[in-house]
């Protein structure tokens, strides 16, 4: 297990010892990822292998920042840096003149944000691969610029070796996140989840664990002593409040407060 989050957790799931590999924590970044592949432009999360050099775009506001990116990419041989921006419209020209295969994007930015920037550049190039680079690690910045269809997320706290590595993961189409980003994400996710459940009677809390243990509305009326009515409306309660449509997304909320296990 090294650095970053993949949505293949099965095979080798680049994610650093110091995240805590908590169910809670994988279900919902496997949600987060999962969702923002499938809300991306068309092409985006389809995995290619990488042969020619990738062509990188650097947009950071500070000149030596970037100057130093720069030395750090291209000492690696199949990576080329073929272009920088300091602000946002400047970014998406240069974008729109120079095709790169992956941008690395700063989210402080003048005039437009690194997050808008994202916005604009995939709607004008669907296919490209954007890499945000950020000083901010909190959950929300994550959750923002995934929505906005970045493809990876690193804090810049990251070690080098792994803003090459993240380079590499989302040049052949896989989001990545950092670990400390990673681990902010899980956190935020299993206390949402928490909160929501707070909302939960006792009656329903009982209904909602047997529920995502598989037992049916009969076995659970037998089991409480309530006829299959009551059981029914508590279910369809229990779904408004937490704002679940199937069973599916209720067990997904259960199972990140640890609740069916």
């Amino acid at each position: 297990i090294q650095q970053g989050v993949s949505p293949d957790f099965a095979r080798e799931v680049p994610i650093d010892a110091a995240v805590p590999r908590a169910e809670q924590a994988s279900a919902a970044l496997y949600e987060l990822v999962a969702s923002a592949v499938a809300r991306s432009p068309s092409g985006f999360g389809k995995r290619c292998p990488v042969t020619d050099p990738i062509k990188i775009l650097l947009v950071d506001d500070h000149a030596v920042v970037r100057e130093g990116y720069r030395r750090l990419l291209e000492s690696e041989p199949n990576l080329q840096v073929v272009g920088e921006a300091g602000e946002g419209t400047q970014a998406c020209q240069n974008a729109r003149a120079l095709r790169p295969d992956v941008v690395v994007m700063d989210i402080a930015l003048p005039g437009i944000s690194g997050i808008e920037t994202t916005r604009r550049m995939l709607k004008d190039q669907p296919r490209l691969r954007v890499l945000v680079f950020s000083m901010y690690d909190d959950a929300v910045y994550a959750r923002r610029a995934l929505d906005a269809g970045a493809l990876g997320y690193l804090s810049k706290v990251s070690a080098p070796e792994v803003l090459v590595k993240a380079i590499y993961a989302v040049a052949r189409g896989e989001p990545y996140l950092s670990s400390d980003v990673a681990a902010n994400i899980g956190r935020s996710a299993a206390q949402s989840a928490k909160s929501e459940i707070d909302a939960l009677t006792g009656r329903q809390l009982e209904i909602l664990r047997l529920l995502v243990q598989g037992e049916t509305i009969k076995s659970i009326s037998e089991k409480l002593g309530l006829s299959e009515k009551t059981i029914a409306n508590q279910q369809w309660a229990i779904r408004a409040k937490l704002g679940a449509r199937n069973s599916a997304q209720l067990a997904r909320l259960a199972w990140k407060i640890g609740l069916s296990r």
